[in-house]
């Protein structure tokens, strides 16, 4: 057995090593490491509560909308306070604008131009995938960038600017908009509906959501030609579906939330009995045996974060998070499959939590979150108010769940005369690329790398680089 390190990668938000252990050309265990500490949460200790609407959304630049909302609905709770119905409709219009353009940026930024390494030159694809893929050079790029810049313009009308909005309030959203710019929101939802009917599905939206069965799906994508399908094309010919397995319960908070039930379920879901169970918020843990980071409650509402880099069992900055003991798998897959969507929950049945179900999770969601902006914009009642005015709390604690673009996320605050008492953050990554726990059990990547072929290649095995890649880590928010 040898072991070999992965990393640093490129087109990963933040920094990342992978250290393997090599046995028969296939790795046999994974230590993931978030070698950058960045300490948000330290910095929020002792600030007027406020504050957390400020600093939160700049522990990144790329789901800085996810912050805002998370920290937003924790002060809320503080508050005892219900937003504003147009507020809330404002706000998940420019959340999920900003989750669809990160499910943009993975899926042609990130993710496909692996598949124009000189690795696949002899695959009968390569040519027209390379054309179409290749890192800042593909043909996609002159398509892809206009409608994701086109897509954002949505927080400028809604949010002021973006990233780093102040608009994302505890009792809604500062703007209020009027119909002209209710009109100029339609406009640019139906323009980005356009793009996906015409470059990554080659058809309409509805046909697309009609699919509810991989057989549904094999059937469709015949003699048809967008990304979608070129995708599952050589992730059929890759076998994606049998690498990046992962075990681990999916989970979801439950996805863009208004007075009736939301968008998404929350729940958590046994991939191996296909049994959904209820979400069970106090379960949540966090572990820090081989974080580098000093032992303390594991509550996250209890616990502090204080760096201890010199700890011998620790391997990364990134705390293990566990629900009731267990690691979970966050995301779109999981928003999906718990949501009960027929497609994914066929592919998991058939072949589990891997490669190529991850990204069919996501575009599947990016086409559902194109249909839901628009019904979200239509219910704008204009002549009512996007904001309700809180009643300062300066005591008291709160939780705030919300679905970033890569899974899960939550913040726990704690206020003591109106100022921070304490602060802790659980972000997608977090739970996705976590160390071991104190059990020796690995987090959702490191089970999901283990089995990867790596050949030859070694520390440069495109496979590995698949299989991280499908989680869409960002590592900035892992280690904040």
């Amino acid at each position: 057995m040898r072991r070999i390190t992965v990393g640093p990668f490129n087109r990963v938000e933040g920094d990342l090593e992978v250290k393997l252990d090599i046995d028969n050309g296939a790795v046999a265990s994974a230590q993931v490491t978030a070698p950058l500490y960045r300490g948000f949460e330290q910095i929020l200790e002792g600030r007027p509560a406020l504050d957390a609407l400020t600093l939160a959304p700049r522990i990144c630049g790329i789901c800085s909308v996810s912050q805002s909302m998370a920290a937003a609905a924790a002060l809320r709770a503080v508050e005892g306070l219900a937003p504003a119905e147009n507020g809330t409709l404002a706000a998940n219009t420019a959340h999920a604008a900003e989750n669809v353009a990160d499910h943009l940026t993975h899926f042609y930024i990130f993710f496909m131009p692996d598949f124009a390494r000189d690795f696949y030159r002899e695959r009968s694809w390569y040519v027209p995938i390379a054309e179409r893929f290749t890192a800042m050079r593909g043909a996609c790029v002159a398509e892809v960038l206009p409608a994701r810049a086109r897509l954002l313009e949505i927080m400028g009308i809604l949010a002021g600017k973006w990233p780093h909005s102040l608009a994302f309030q505890p009792g809604g959203t500062t703007r209020a908009i009027d119909l002209g710019e209710r009109m100029r929101l339609l406009a640019i939802i139906a323009d980005f509906r356009t793009f996906l009917e015409r470059v990554v599905f080659d058809d309409t939206l509805d046909a697309v959501l009609a699919l509810d069965s991989a057989e549904a799906l094999d059937r469709w994508r015949d003699g048809r030609s967008g990304d979608f399908i070129r995708f599952l094309a050589l992730a059929d010919d890759l076998a994606l579906d049998s690498i990046g397995r992962g075990s681990a319960p999916l989970m979801s908070y439950g996805a863009y939330h208004g007075d009736a039930a939301p968008l998404f379920a929350a729940g958590v879901l046994d991939v191996t009995t296909m049994m959904r169970e209820t979400l069970h918020i106090g379960t949540i843990a966090e572990d820090v045996s081989h974080a580098w980071m000093q032992s303390g409650p594991g509550a996250p509402a209890l616990s502090e974060t204080r760096p201890d880099p010199e700890k011998p069992d620790g391997y990364s900055w990134s705390k293990a998070p566990r629900l009731a003991g267990r690691p979970v798998e966050v995301g779109a897959l999981a928003r999906q499959a718990i949501d009960g969507h027929p497609l994914i929950i066929d592919l998991l049945r058939r072949s589990g939590a891997n490669v190529k179900t991850r990204v069919v999770a996501r575009l599947i969601e990016t086409a559902r979150l194109a249909d839901a902006m628009e019904s979200w914009v239509k219910a704008f009642r204009l002549r009512e108010p996007f904001c309700h005015r809180p009643t300062r709390r300066a005591e008291g604690a709160g939780v705030g769940l919300v679905e970033a673009a890569r899974g899960s996320l939550g913040h726990w605050i704690e206020l003591s005369g109106d100022r921070i008492r304490r602060y802790q953050i659980i972000a997608p990554t977090t739970w996705n690329f976590s160390p071991r726990d104190a059990g020796g059990v690995p987090g959702p990547l490191e089970q999901a790398l283990v089995g990867t072929p790596v050949g030859a290649e070694g520390a440069a095995s495109v496979a590995v680089q698949h299989v991280v890649r499908s989680f869409d880590p960002c590592m900035v928010c892992t280690a904040h």
